[in-house]
């Protein structure tokens, strides 16, 4: 999956839940989106196993369909 900067539209490059911009020099987080309402997802970990909830009525959401979008720091 390719990431855009949301200042530039140039690549981002990725390690982890980071992104970075070599051309405008910034820095943003990856954060999980729902892909129904687009709003941020809360988190839950438990045992080793990382699943999405939206809070705002679509219940859980699978890893495969969970939008990531770069948010500036």
């Amino acid at each position: 999956m390719e990431f855009i900067c949301p200042t530039c539209q140039s690549s981002l490059e990725v390690l982890g839940n980071q992104a970075h911009c070599d051309h405008c020099e910034k820095d943003f987080t990856l954060e999980a989106r729902c892909p129904e309402c687009h709003k941020p997802l809360e988190v839950l970990k438990a045992c080793g196993a990382v699943d999405y909830f939206c809070q705002n009525g679509h219940g859980l959401i699978s890893k495969k369909r969970v939008e990531w979008v770069p948010v500036g720091e």
